[in-house]
Formats: structure tokens, C-alpha cells, sequence
């Protein structure tokens, strides 16, 4: 039985994952930091704690994660795949954005990814494991005011082919970039989106996505019949990065 490990699972499409894959024979340790997301997680999932693991966990903090790896190498005794969910955003204009702010977005997103990567490499190369990281379509197209959250999407992208010649082949990396994800009624301090028909109709999908559709791309990368995919990008937007618009 393989083991994932997902960051940021306590909510969103982390905690959409970890049922996914619980489903689909996998064991799984939700590393998740705030800790009000990480008690609700714990109420909606119906699996023993040789199947589950929940940890505490800022990824940001090299202490976490080492701490975090450990315990979820004592509790499983491997590591087959690391999906690196975890992430923030602020969005302020430019005068009001913060070092603070700037520092949290490209901890937790970037930093927190490399951590990650760099302390579970060992186990993942042992199983001949997979790292998944979760970038974004704000990699490579952006709406005002969300700077530390774009630049940290980009540099995802950037060390996702970094880590794939690095650790390949032992290791394969890639990444996923969603686009609109309706994830509102499971984040811990959202309230649900109320979308609109012209929501759902500006998708050339005709739809606003779903964290199921993230999902199912991360079981298939997980696959080791797909070994041959590393170093790529994966965009699940309805194909909004591909529709010109003109006012």
C-alpha cells in the first residue's frame, strides 16, 4: 500500500485529495497548519489511523518538517508520493503590500514546497516515488495585486524541473496548474461562492472546476505505468488560459 503525503490537506482541494485517494487504496499523512482546518478534517474522515495520519505542520518551517516526516515515517515506513498543496495568498495593492506579506506567500508556498521535497527525497527515491507540487495559472497569467503569491506559483514551476533532473529517474516531478477551483465550502474561514450562470459560461468547458477534477490528474501522475511523464506542467482550467478576450 502506497503512502501520500499532502500539505495544506486539511482543506480545499488537500482534504478533497486525501478522501480521493483514501478511496483508492492509498494511506495518507494531511500535514496542515492551521488548526481549526485540521479538527474539522479530523470530524470528516471515517478511516482508522493506519490508513490516516493527521500532523501539525507550517511548511515554511524546516523544523516542521523534518518533525513531520518522521512521524509520518514511523507511523507508515514510507514515503511513495508528497503532493505539495499548501499555500496562501494576500491580495493588497503594491503600497500596501507588506515584507511580511511578501515573506509569508514565498514561505509557505515556495520555501515550504523545497523543504518538503528536500527531506522527503530520501524515502521517495527508495520507493521510486513521485513529487507533485501544485503551481497555478497566476504562474503565467495574473489579475492585480497578487504578487507574492504569482512570483511563488512561478518559481513552482521553475523548481518542478529543477527537482525532475535532480531526482530523476529515481523521482518523478510535476505539476498542476488549476485554474478556477471552487473549493469556497471547504476552505476554514470562506464562506461558500454563490457562482453565477456567467461564471460557469465564460469556461470554454462550460463549467467553473471542482476539486475532483484536480484530483483524478493526481491519481494518474501518481501511476507508476506513467513513469514516462516528468519536469511537466499540467494546466486544468476549462480552457481559460486558452481564450482570447477582447473588450
Amino acid at each position: 500500500m502506497k503512502t501520500a503525503i499532502i500539505t495544506g490537506g486539511g482543506q480545499g482541494i488537500g482534504r478533497v485529495t486525501a478522501h480521493y485517494l483514501l478511496t483508492h487504496g492509498f494511506r495518507v499523512a494531511i500535514w496542515e497548519a492551521d488548526k481549526k482546518a485540521l479538527a474539522n478534517a479530523y470530524q470528516t474522515f471515517d478511516a482508522t489511523p493506519d490508513q490516516l495520519l493527521f500532523v501539525h505542520c507550517d511548511v515554511s518551517r524546516e523544523a516542521d518538517v523534518q518533525q513531520a516526516v518522521e512521524q509520518t515515517i514511523n507511523q507508515f515506513g514510507q514515503i511513495d508520493v508528497l503532493i505539495n498543496n499548501a499555500a496562501v495568498m494576500a491580495e493588497k495593492p503594491l503600497d500596501d503590500f507588506t515584507l511580511d506579506d511578501w515573506n509569508l506567500g514565498i514561505g509557505i508556498n515556495l520555501t515550504g514546497s523545497f523543504l518538503c521535497a528536500k527531506y522527503t527525497a530520501p524515502y521517495l527515491k527508495a520507493q521510486q516515488g513521485c513529487i507533485i507540487n501544485m503551481c497555478s495559472t497566476r504562474a503565467f497569467q495574473s489579475e492585480p495585486n497578487t504578487f507574492a503569491y504569482s512570483a511563488s506559483k512561478g518559481g513552482i514551476f521553475a523548481l518542478t524541473h529543477s527537482l525532475a533532473m535532480s531526482l530523476g529517474p529515481d523521482v518523478r516531478v510535476n505539476c498542476i496548474s488549476p485554474g478556477w477551483i471552487d473549493v469556497s465550502a471547504l476552505k476554514t474561514n470562506d464562506k461558500p461562492e454563490k457562482l453565477r450562470p456567467e461564471d460557469h459560461e465564460q469556461h470554454p468547458a462550460g463549467r467553473v472546476g471542482k476539486a475532483d477534477d484536480i484530483s483524478r490528474l493526481i491519481l494518474f501522475l501518481t501511476a507508476p505505468e506513467n513513469n514516462f511523464i516528468t519536469g511537466q506542467n499540467f494546466t486544468v482550467d476549462g480552457g481559460m488560459t486558452r481564450k482570447m478576450i477582447y473588450v
